[in-house]
């Protein structure tokens, strides 16, 4: 099925459309906001940042009053400021934006909250436990909330658990992550996963359809990636050839998927960024040893320059090719 803009174009194309009424089309379209959709989207916009940055602030506000604050006023303020976001999430509606933006404040609040329990008690709980308690307290939340930025959010605190439990344990399921490489096979095969299952997922579920999230996911993906492509390169002793078989299934997989299935330049062009640095870096590494550093440099950013105007001119030939 074509996009509103897609069937525009071919109005205009078909000629249906004369060239004097485009404007006035593209407005009733909506492809072209008018007044009223430029205040919407002014109001999700201002709703979302009111609700991060005063997120954000009460959490700096503990860490600049603490020890102005007692312990029953920490946690007052601490449990009231959950409180308030899930009265405000039930009596404005489920449905609504705004109801979902307090959902996610009040998610971002239990992390505070967290934090003020560990910090006066002195539990013992270090970072690890703290992200990886905080993600499954949310997690019923993140479940009922149908909404792309408490998964996001959610899918980030596991992240960071990952990352905590390999800096502090050595293995994970009776399997050794005693080095990074091996905590970048966790985040790829996490944020590889979650990101097909977005996919798939938003095939049923309308809600879930957001290309920002998605492509948030695609790109934490395409770093672990690459990463580890990186480290085949510079350290031998990590293995070579696993990292590039991946890697290369990785981008057919992609280049399947969003140039012959679903078309996305973004995804295509990250994809580009993430060859350019890998090649680059293999070059680099194999003519490290035959060059003077002042040759290889120049080499390097003709190659550099050479990949990138290749990319763009292919980027700009598939754009060409998309439907309009």
């Amino acid at each position: 099925m074509k996009s509103r803009r897609a069937q525009l174009l071919a109005w205009v194309e078909a000629g249906a459309i004369t060239p004097e009424r485009v404007a006035q089309a593209l407005v009733l379209s909506g492809v072209v906001p008018d007044g009223q959709g430029w205040q919407r989207f002014m109001d999700r916009l201002l709703l979302v940042l009111g609700a991060l940055t005063l997120a954000a602030a009460v959490i700096f506000f503990f860490a600049y009053n603490w020890n102005a604050l007692g312990k029953l006023a920490q946690f007052a303020l601490a449990q009231v400021l959950v409180v308030l976001p899930l009265l405000a999430y039930w009596k404005l509606g489920v449905d609504k934006l705004a109801a979902k933006v307090s959902l996610l404040a009040a998610a971002i609040m239990v992390g505070a909250l967290l934090a003020v329990y560990g910090q006066t008690y002195q539990t013992g709980a270090d970072t690890l436990q703290l992200f990886f308690t905080w993600a499954v307290l949310i997690l019923p939340w993140v479940l009922i909330g149908q909404f792309p930025a408490l998964w996001v959010l959610w899918l980030a605190l596991l992240n960071v658990s990952v990352v905590m439990y390999c800096m502090v344990f050595r293995s994970f399921l009776w399997i050794s992550i005693g080095s990074v490489d091996q905590m970048l096979w966790l985040l790829l095969l996490l944020n590889t996963a979650a990101w097909a299952l977005w996919e798939v997922a938003s095939l049923r579920f309308a809600w879930l359809v957001s290309p920002w999230a998605v492509r948030l996911l695609a790109v934490a993906s395409g770093v672990a990636m690459a990463m580890l492509v990186l480290n085949s390169i510079f350290d031998p002793s990590t293995g070579r050839v696993l990292p590039w078989l991946a890697y290369i299934a990785w981008l057919g997989i992609l280049y399947f998927v969003y140039r012959r299935k679903r078309p996305d330049l973004f995804m295509l062009a990250g994809a580009c960024l993430s060859l350019i640095a890998c090649i680059t870096s293999l070059v680099a590494k194999l003519m490290l040893d035959r060059s003077e550093a002042a040759g290889l440099m120049l080499f390097l950013a003709m190659l550099v320059v050479a990949e990138a105007a290749a990319a763009a001119i292919w980027l700009k030939r598939v754009h060409a090719e998309m439907p309009r």
